[in-house]
C-alpha cells in the first residue's frame, strides 16, 4: 500500500511540475521550433518575435499549446516516476551512484519520449503554421485525426521522429537528473530561503547544460516532424537528418534555436524541480 501511495505522490508532483512549466514557458518553445525548421521564413531570434507578433498577434506565441497541456501530466509524471523506479532498479554496490543517477535519467527520458512523441508531432505541425491566426487553425484533434488518417499510427505518421525524440529526451534527462542529484548534496543548508535559491540555481544550470547537450536531436526532430517539401520527404531518419543539415547548412545549424531553448528550459528546469519537490513534500506530509 505504501509503494502505491509513493507512486501516486511521484505522479501527482510530476504532473503539477510539468503543467506549470508549460503554461509559463510555451511561447519560447514556439520561437525555438520555428527557428529549427530552417532559415526559409525566419532569420534570427528577433525576426521570429517580430514577424510572429506582427502576423499573428500574441496568440501566435501560444500555437500548439493544447497538445503539451494534454501531455504534460502524463509526460512529467512519467519522467519523475520512472526516474525513481530506474534509480532503484539500477542501484548496485558495484556501480557508482553518479552513474546510476545519470543512467536512470537516460532511461526515464527514453520512456518519456515514447509517451510524448504523438503529442510532439501534432504540436510541431501546429507551431509551423505561421501564415494563419490562432483562431483560424484546425483543432488539435482535427490535426491528429488527419495525420493518422493520411500517414497512419507508425513512424511515418503519428510516431514520426521517434528516434530523434528518444535522443532528445534521453540525453536531456541524463544530464538534467545526473547533474542535479549528484550536485544537490553539496548545497549548504543554512536556511530555507537560501536552500531554495541554491536549488533554483542548480536546476537552472542542469537544465541549461542538458539543453546544450541535446539540441542537435531537437533540431532534426523539428525537421522530421515539421512540413516537408512538396516533392517528397527530405528529412526521414534521425542520423540521416543530422548529416543532411550539417552538409547543407553547416555544423552550427544543428544548434538553431539554442537561445530560446535555453531561455525556456534553463528556468523551466529550475521551476520543474522546485515544484516537484515542493508538491511531493506536501503530499508526503498530508497523505
Amino acid at each position: 500500500m505504501e509503494k502505491l501511495k509513493e507512486g501516486g505522490r511521484q505522479i501527482a508532483a510530476g504532473g503539477a511540475a510539468g503543467f506549470v512549466e508549460v503554461c509559463l514557458m510555451h511561447p519560447l518553445d514556439v520561437v525555438k521550433t520555428r527557428l529549427q525548421l530552417g532559415p526559409t521564413h525566419f532569420s534570427s531570434l528577433s525576426d521570429v518575435f517580430k514577424k510572429t507578433y506582427k502576423r499573428e498577434g500574441i496568440g501566435g506565441f501560444y500555437k500548439g499549446i493544447f497538445p503539451p497541456i494534454l501531455a504534460e501530466t502524463p509526460k512529467r509524471a512519467t519522467k519523475f516516476f520512472t526516474f525513481e523506479q530506474y534509480k532503484l532498479l539500477f542501484a548496485s554496490p558495484s556501480i557508482p551512484m553518479s552513474v546510476t543517477l545519470s543512467f536512470a535519467g537516460l532511461m526515464s527520458g527514453c520512456t518519456e519520449a515514447i509517451v510524448i512523441c504523438p503529442f510532439e508531432v501534432v504540436k510541431v505541425r501546429l507551431q509551423s503554421e505561421h501564415s494563419v491566426q490562432l483562431k483560424e487553425q484546425k483543432s488539435t484533434w482535427a490535426v491528429a485525426r488527419e495525420i493518422i488518417r493520411n500517414q497512419g499510427l507508425g513512424t511515418n505518421g503519428i510516431y514520426r521522429g521517434l528516434t530523434s525524440t528518444l535522443g532528445r529526451h534521453g540525453v536531456w534527462n541524463m544530464f538534467y537528473f545526473g547533474l542535479y542529484h549528484n550536485l544537490k548534496p553539496l548545497i549548504p543548508t543554512t536556511n530555507q530561503s537560501s536552500d531554495v535559491g541554491y536549488r533554483l540555481l542548480l536546476g537552472f544550470t542542469a537544465g541549461t547544460i542538458a539543453s546544450v547537450a541535446n539540441i542537435p536531436f531537437d533540431v532534426v526532430k523539428s525537421r522530421i516532424q515539421g512540413p516537408q517539401p512538396a516533392s517528397g520527404r527530405k528529412y526521414v531518419g534521425c542520423w540521416q537528418s543530422i548529416k543532411l543539415v550539417k552538409h547543407e547548412e553547416g555544423f552550427l545549424a544543428l544548434y538553431r534555436g539554442l537561445v530560446p531553448k535555453v531561455m525556456r528550459l534553463g528556468p523551466g528546469g529550475a521551476i520543474m524541480l522546485i515544484i516537484y519537490e515542493t508538491v511531493y513534500d506536501f503530499l508526503k506530509k498530508g497523505f
